[in-house]
């Protein structure tokens, strides 16, 4: 079950299925992400809150571009057209930002590595979650998922060539798809299920119905703001 917690007197929100790894997702309160320079002093003091609360030196973020691309972080610090980063140091945290596309955390507790996906429509229809999940080595039984907040099934609205390509990465479509929209939360833990993960944690917010508290690109006119998806393994 997701609830939310606090940084600094800022909200995050954590999932009690994960207690093996320190991981949250950021609200308005807390985020790390901005283009916006209005905000780039408050984004500057959450992180810094965020490294002290974590106990580590950086925290590392990919350059995400919906591609299906997925890397391990170690040894560098940048990683271009990347959309899932794979952690397996203690020393190290990681972050992925996301506003309306579906932030995954993967942990595998028999290895005690950990990843986050990026996983908008494109990143869906691409199976990024499925390769992920090979990329680690990772025995589904052992693995923990939690499905973040982002936009949610009525908000979702898209064409048919999108639904198409979603409904292609699944063999069992029921109750994800309408005409015109589709579930993506719904999309990327039936992928899970069809790879035989079964401990999957789904946040119950949606970034545009829940506005007060997630940023939303669609909601609020392609704002640059991010939440994002934070993992540091103990």
């Amino acid at each position: 079950m997701f609830y939310f917690d606090t940084i600094n007197n800022k909200k995050v929100l954590k999932s009690d299925f994960l207690s093996e790894a320190e991981h949250f997702f950021t609200t308005k309160e807390s985020f790390i992400k901005t283009k916006d320079p209005v905000f780039s002093k408050e984004t500057e003091n959450n992180k810094n809150d965020i490294l002290n609360f974590l106990g580590v030196d950086e925290l590392i973020c990919p350059k995400q571009t919906h591609s299906a691309n997925i890397a391990f972080a170690e040894n560098k610090k940048d990683f271009p057209n990347t959309d899932a980063l794979i952690l397996n140091r203690k020393n190290i945290a990681i972050y992925l930002n996301f506003a309306d596309c579906t932030p995954v955390i993967l942990y595998d507790k028999k290895q005690n590595i950990g990843a986050i996906a990026h996983a908008g429509w494109r990143g869906t229809a691409q199976s990024i979650l499925k390769k992920t999940l090979v990329k680690m080595n990772s025995n589904p039984k052992d693995i923990i998922a939690l499905i973040g907040p982002c936009i949610c099934f009525k908000c979702f609205e898209t064409s048919p060539e999108v639904i198409l390509e979603l409904k292609k990465t699944i063999d069992n479509t029921e109750g994800l798809f309408s005409e015109r929209y589709a579930d993506l939360k719904g999309i990327n833990e039936r992928q899970l299920r069809e790879c035989a993960v079964d401990k999957i944690d789904i946040c119950p917010y949606c970034t545009c119905c829940n506005n007060d508290l997630f940023f939303s690109y669609r909601g609020e006119n392609k704002t640059t703001n991010r939440i994002s998806a934070v993992l540091r393994l103990n």
